[in-house]
């Protein structure tokens, strides 16, 4: 019971990195796998920090055998002098003290992504051990720290003509729900940055494994299109460069468009993937729909068109990476995934449109492939305005504006409701009977159901298969989409643990991603899973969900008497144990699915749904040995 009293000793202050210890998500964004690998992430930057300024061309990446992570550059190497302030030296001011560090001084980062002073500390801090090397004025320097205080003095251990700084660490497990690194995890990010600072050698190594990744991209963000187009159809075969600067403000974008519908353009400002965009990516936007309609009128291509292309139109199958390093980028709230600096969108809207329309005029070729493909993405656009009027006309004349097989359920509350979409009608009926009428709606998916991977938004409104899910939801669909208007808190995937069930599963997972992200990115999308066994005796059953844990329930049971059932689909279950074991919230189990990485993830989704067959065979045979239950 608490006393009430709330006067001065109620006061907590917390010393050092105290903070962070007690607060680790505010730093890092969770103490999960995501937060785990963000301290990588947050050392490797002051490398690149090093390296955007003209000091650094390698790092090096290890996880070790014993659960660390080494991370070492070539840059000058933190300072190891005296901080008069504080009477320690420097590197012992950086490790140990939240907000200090070079970013704050234009004159030693001019361009930096760490803006915030925090990361190398909160590292530290959140490490049960942390060491680092520094080679510097001809000596090797080392310190060692134990949750973010050091254990020993700065002190001199070797010789060295090299420069640059060395970090080990490994994260306490007092603070983190797991403390394995994952070399896949760290590629993705890494290679990125490699793509992003053209010319930069950054080598991951795993000795656990001994998996080598070398990442070295002279071509830079031209390359990095090409790896995001590599497995889609390009319309021309050289992404469109364009580069420019003013004061000290630089850009580059890398444009190729691809015969795909989808919208591609990824922003970055310092090497921050700004996911949410900003004032460069609505300059460039602004440029890129200037150049093209300009091309557009004075080729006269558009003479007999009654609908002439928007912004939309023209960005239909384009692919883009647009890299910006700016000296004082200001962001959007501490995620930093939205620039605001006002008059960035001023300089790329010019330059992009100005380099474009030079670029249109010395290449026809490529510029009448990227005019006619937003042409037809105007017609496109036209004939989805009028299937959306014909989905509201039929909207309108069914009863309560909702598709005839959905079963609805009585709560009004989108906070607890739940849409299961369940595989086949005979799965559907059971589903109906055996759910909670008050939270849960049943929708059965019947039929082939369209790929949307290869098919425009006007094929998407007016296929059977999706328009009733489009109804159920009530947020719309692609750039209308209103997540506020969802009449649901979760939308379930329930389909057969099968080949076919994962195929409608992939299917249904590609439309939300194209067509609906934000379900995705705010974690309203489920898969259920249903058990592959009954494993009985007597009056005794346990549902299994693999063969590891039959063999373990029928030990459990004792082998005489056992019954061991298999379950072929979702229709083979009655109600009752369709219930138990696939919808009731207290036992069932199913899996959100979440973006950690929309580049990687669009590159999977055209490697599994796209029209290039070899990727996906590829793909396949590098997986097939991960297969452990496949059903034929």
């Amino acid at each position: 019971m608490t006393t009430g009293k709330y006067e001065a000793d109620s006061i907590k202050v917390l010393k050092g990195l105290e903070a962070v210890r007690k607060r680790p998500a505010m730093y890092i964004g969770g103490t999960s796998e995501r937060g785990l690998h963000h301290l990588v992430y947050e050392v490797v930057d002051n490398s690149i920090d090093e390296a955007l300024a003209g000091f650094c061309d390698k790092i090096a990446i290890i996880i070790t055998n014993d659960g660390c992570v080494i991370v070492e550059d070539n840059g000058r190497g933190i300072p190891v002098d005296m901080h008069q302030e504080m009477n320690l030296p420097a590197v012992t001011v950086v490790l140990t003290v939240l907000h200090a560090g070079g970013k704050f001084d234009d004159k030693t980062y001019k361009v930096s992504g760490g803006l915030h002073g925090v990361g190398v500390s909160v590292v530290n801090a959140l490490s049960e051990y942390f060491e680092v090397r520094i080679s510097k004025n001809g000596n090797i320097y080392r310190q060692k720290f134990e949750k973010g205080a050091y254990v020993t003095d700065l002190e001199i251990i070797g010789q060295t003509t090299n420069t640059g700084t060395w970090v080990k660490f490994k994260p306490d497990t007092e603070i983190f729900e797991t403390v394995n690194f994952s070399f896949e995890y760290l590629s993705v990010r890494l290679r990125e940055l490699a793509f992003l600072n053209r010319g930069i050698n950054i080598i991951l190594k795993d000795e656990r494994t001994d998996k080598i990744h070398d990442f070295h991209f002279e071509g830079g963000i031209n390359q990095f299109v090409h790896y995001l187009n590599e497995n889609k159809k390009p319309l021309y075969k050289d992404p469109i460069y364009i580069s420019g600067a003013k004061d000290d403000l630089n850009f580059e974008v890398a444009i190729q468009y691809n015969e795909g519908f989808q919208e591609n353009i990824y922003t970055f400002a310092n090497n921050i993937n700004t996911i949410e965009g900003g004032t460069h990516l609505s300059g460039f936007k602004t440029g890129l729909t200037r150049a093209v309609n300009t091309y557009i009128k004075s080729s006269g291509l558009d003479k007999n068109e009654k609908v002439l292309p928007n912004g939309d139109d023209i960005r239909e199958g384009i692919t883009t990476v647009l890299s910006v390093k700016i000296p004082q980028p200001q962001f959007e709230g501490q995620t930093k995934t939205k620039l605001q600096n006002s008059d960035v969108e001023g300089v790329i809207n010019s330059i992009v449109c100005d380099k474009l329309i030079e670029f249109f005029e010395e290449n026809p070729q490529v510029a009448k492939l990227i005019a006619n493909k937003a042409i037809l993405g105007a017609r496109s656009r036209e004939a989805a305005r009028r299937a959306r009027e014909l989905t509201r006309r039929k909207s309108v004349l069914e009863s309560g504006s909702l598709p005839g097989k959905l079963a609805d359920c009585s709560s009004q509350d989108n906070t607890t409701t739940e849409l299961f979409l369940v595989e086949g009608d005979s799965a559907g009926g059971s589903a109906k009977q055996g759910r909670d009428r008050n939270i849960q709606a049943i929708l059965p998916l019947w039929g082939k159901m369209l790929n949307t991977e290869k098919a425009r938004i006007d094929r998407v409104l007016n296929n059977d298969k999706i328009s009733p899910i489009i109804l159920a939801l009530g947020a719309g669909i692609g750039d209308e989409f209103d997540i506020t208007k969802l009449r649901y808190n979760k939308i379930i995937i329930m389909a057969d643990a099968d080949v076919d069930g994962a195929h409608i599963c992939t299917l249904l997972l590609t439309f939300f991603f194209r067509y609906m992200r934000p379900l995705i990115e705010h974690g309203h999308v489920y898969i259920a899973k249903p058990p592959l066994f009954l494993v009985r005796k007597g009056k005794q059953k346990i549902y299994v969900f693999d063969e590891e844990e039959r063999n373990n329930a029928i030990m459990e049971l004792g082998e005489k008497g056992v019954i061991v059932q298999r379950y072929k689909g979702l229709g083979e279950m009655n109600p009752e144990q369709l219930w138990e074991t696939t919808m009731d919230p207290s036992n069932r189990l199913i899996i959100n699915v979440r973006i950690d990485d929309a580049i990687e993830a669009d590159r999977m989704f055209t490697v599994l749904m796209g029209d290039e067959v070899e990727p996906r065979r590829k793909f396949i045979e590098e997986n097939a040995k991960y297969v452990s239950d496949l059903d034929i």
